[in-house]
């Protein structure tokens, strides 16, 4: 093997695995009877194993570019998961790419190590050419050939990488500093690359809908993620060089103390591209390999969204707008961390807010400006807690009051007595379901008379991924998943549907490939009638309390997902990954 080439041992005991179709069928990728088939294929016909399972298209194409990986000891790469260093992408030019089928992702500085991806690992006429074009080692591993073209289509497209790795070209040409002081810091930050690669990494996270960047120093490199759909993408790496005026450029953009790197930070700023405009939160953590970043995106154009536009429909929505009618009254919207309960509660007091009534909300922090609003950031620092600031504002002469989370006995007595005094409360509380609500409450201190005579409703939701319309293809969804469907939906299975379809999206430039675009809800409403508060009454636990929901006709979380999969809304795969019990 040329020197060209550094390969890693292979680790799973595969030496003895002398082609393809052993490896397959050593994984129980194939049976024996395929396998045995392609052995005598092989034989008659002369083809390869690689191509005869290819044209028979009986193992998905990552599987099997892992076995080849195994066979030829070469390691394997999942390029849908990878960052892509600028540097790296810079050795090779795209037209090198697509004739050799293969994609630069990593280099190394230290070691001159150029980490290419290949869908032929062992073409050693491509290897070669990329060595003597870059003057780089070069390491090759084994990629799928449609996740090896997809990669040349999205990163020699990207403006991201594209630009970053030129202002990377920039830093290189200045001089490098070892030992840095604060002062000359403040020098290098001001210099036009680093502002350029932060303008950059800001422009992306804008333009592709990101709720949050991860800047993350690594050992070797500095990881840059974008969260885009509730879901963190890899999307750039960056050499441990620029890593320490990336951060200090950021920190003076956010009027945070450039020279402190033990102890945590938060700061903001305003950032816009064209005619967006977001407002920037940033925090700073120390953490082994340097100070790690997190930017929470809060979009300042776009208005809140309707209930209907979050995905609230039929009984759901009708339960909660009688709720919200009500003049007083506890409403409460459960989730985890992430599942949009701000943004529900957002709505409903957009939907609320008139001249007519006096609305004050209690928020850590505050996320959005709402107009005609009265909004109370918590400072517990100087003692203005939820169950301070709820005291507060019953001396406000409120109609509405939103706090943000009942997370005590205090909030949650406070709660119970403001919604007892006449006013409507909406708060959240983190259990999995609507029926847990009830319980948690309880379990807070809340008197079961006193919970049972002020609930108005409790809402569970989740958030799944829109199908991308862009790239959406039809799916006839296997028999056992059709009837997993209406056992679930039962009565609410569509009588009139037919032949049953499924959805996804296969693709596209517009959803950068994942075949997603945008989020919707998914939603359960529980309203407390007689029957329910009756078993606040009696102590009853969730279960008990979601089946008499049930039987009362409230639909679940999974059925108004599994609602929205046959509308063509989502993917059954979405609804499993945040509705599955």
């Amino acid at each position: 093997m040329p020197d060209t080439i550094t390969l890693s041992s292979g680790a799973d005991g595969f030496s003895d695995a002398k082609t393809i179709a052993d490896v397959l069928f050593s994984e129980k990728l194939i049976t024996k009877q395929q396998y045995d088939d392609i052995k005598v294929k092989s034989a008659s016909s002369g083809a390869t194993e690689e191509s005869i399972v290819e044209d028979s298209n009986i193992v998905p194409e990552e599987k099997l570019a892992q076995a080849k990986a195994k066979v030829f000891d070469i390691p394997f790469v999942s390029l849908d998961t990878q960052s892509f260093s600028p540097q790296a992408l810079g050795f090779v030019p795209r037209s090198v790419a697509e004739r050799f089928s293969l994609i630069p992702f990593l280099y190394d500085e230290k070691s001159k190590i150029l980490s290419i991806a290949m869908s032929n690992p062992v073409d050693l006429e491509a290897i070669t050419f990329v060595k003597e074009r870059s003057g780089q080692t070069i390491k090759a591993f084994a990629a799928s050939k449609t996740q090896v073209q997809r990669a040349i289509d999205q990163q020699y497209r990207q403006e991201l990488v594209g630009e970053v790795g030129e202002a990377l070209k920039e830093t290189e040409t200045t001089s490098k500093i070892k030992t840095v002081d604060t002062q000359q810091i403040a020098q290098i930050i001001k210099e036009a690359p680093i502002a350029k690669i932060v303008s950059t990494i800001l422009e992306y996270a804008v333009n592709s809908r990101a709720s949050d960047i991860h800047i993350e120093p690594m050992e070797d490199r500095v990881r840059v993620r974008y969260r885009i759909d509730g879901i963190l993408y890899d999307r750039l790496s960056l050499p441990k060089s620029v890593q320490e005026a990336v951060i200090s450029r950021i920190k003076i953009l956010s009027e945070m103390k450039i020279d402190e790197h033990r102890i945590p930070q938060d700061g903001r700023f305003n950032f816009k591209v064209d005619d967006k405009e977001v407002d920037l939160r940033i925090s700073v953590l120390p953490t082994t390999f340097g100070e790690k970043i997190v930017m929470r995106l809060l979009r300042k154009s776009g208005g809140v969204p309707t209930l209907e536009e979050l995905g609230l429909n039929g009984s759901s929505l009708r339960n909660l707008e009688t709720a919200m009618l009500r003049p007083h009254g506890i409403i409460i919207v459960v989730g985890p961390t992430g599942s949009g309960k701000t943004t529900t509660l957002y709505s409903v007091l957009n939907k609320l807010n008139t001249t007519r009534v006096n609305i004050s909300t209690l928020e850590d922090p505050v996320e959005y400006q709402m107009q005609g609003v009265n909004q109370v950031q918590i400072n517990p620092a100087v003692g203005l807690t939820f169950a301070e600031g709820l005291r507060s504002f019953l001396r406000q002469d409120p109609n509405i009051i939103l706090v943000g989370e009942i997370r005590d006995p205090e909030t949650t007595e406070l709660a119970i007595q403001a919604a007892l005094t006449g006013h409507l409360v909406f708060s959240t509380l983190h259990t999995s379901n609507a029926a847990g609500a009830l319980p948690r409450l309880l379990d807070l201190g809340a008197e079961t008379f006193l919970l049972a005579s002020t609930m108005n409703a409790v809402l569970g939701q989740r958030i799944v991924r829109k199908i991308c319309q862009h790239c959406k293809v039809e799916l006839t969804p296997p028999p056992p998943l059709v009837t997993e469907i209406k056992n679930v939906l039962g009565k609410y299975f569509p009588a009139n549907i037919g032949k049953i379809k499924f959805y996804k999206g296969k693709g596209c430039q517009e959803c950068g490939g994942s075949g997603y675009i945008g989020r919707i809800g998914i939603f359960e409403t529980l309203p407390i009638n007689e029957r329910i508060a009756t078993l606040i009454l009696q102590h009853a636990d969730s279960g008990t309390i979601e089946k008499e929901a049930i039987l009362e006709g409230m639909i679940t979380m999974k059925q108004d997902g599994y609602l929205k999969v046959l509308a063509g809304v989502t993917t059954i795969e979405e609804v499993l990954r945040v509705a599955q019990e």
